[in-house]
């Protein structure tokens, strides 16, 4: 279950608004461990299922070794230039590695829908292209956390 947001109640996007916003949006900001302990962010496509975010990631990457080491990530999507259209969201939690790695298109029914939507939003294809390079990592949330500052109004 997605842990509640308390803080900034009014400005947090509802179920819909969430929804749409990982739907559409195509960059998010991978934070992971590394083995000494500090963070290590990254920039990566993704394709939102409408419970969890699907991260394909170069399986020799520092990302990948990070999260096989220790699987607990954070996750930012987010939007806007002006302050009054900041919009985004934080996902946690604990990280899942689906399929083969790397990825060759062995079938893998459980990948059947993130593949599809991430080759339809990423590539405009219908059948997801597999390099060899990559794999799939699923978040689930366990924490939720969301802002739209449009909600405000107008900021002056």
């Amino acid at each position: 279950m997605t842990a509640t947001q308390r803080r900034g109640r009014k400005i947090m996007m509802t179920p819909v608004e969430l929804d749409e916003f990982l739907t559409t949006a195509r960059t998010c900001r991978v934070a992971t461990v590394s083995a000494g302990g500090a963070p290590h962010v990254s920039a990566l496509w993704f394709a939102w299922d409408g419970t969890s975010l699907w991260l394909y990631s170069v399986v020799r990457s520092r990302r990948w070794a990070d999260l096989r080491r220790d699987p607990r990530v954070a996750v930012v999507v987010d939007t806007g230039e002006e302050y009054d259209q900041l919009r985004g969201v934080e996902l946690s939690g604990t990280a899942e590695f689906v399929g083969e790695a790397p990825r060759t298109g062995e079938l893998c029914a459980e990948l059947d829908v993130p593949e599809t939507l991430f080759a339809r939003k990423n590539f405009g294809l219908e059948e997801m292209p597999h390099d060899g390079r990559h794999a799939w990592v699923r978040l689930t949330p366990e924490r939720t956390v969301s802002w739209d500052f449009r909600k405000l109004g107008s900021v002056g």
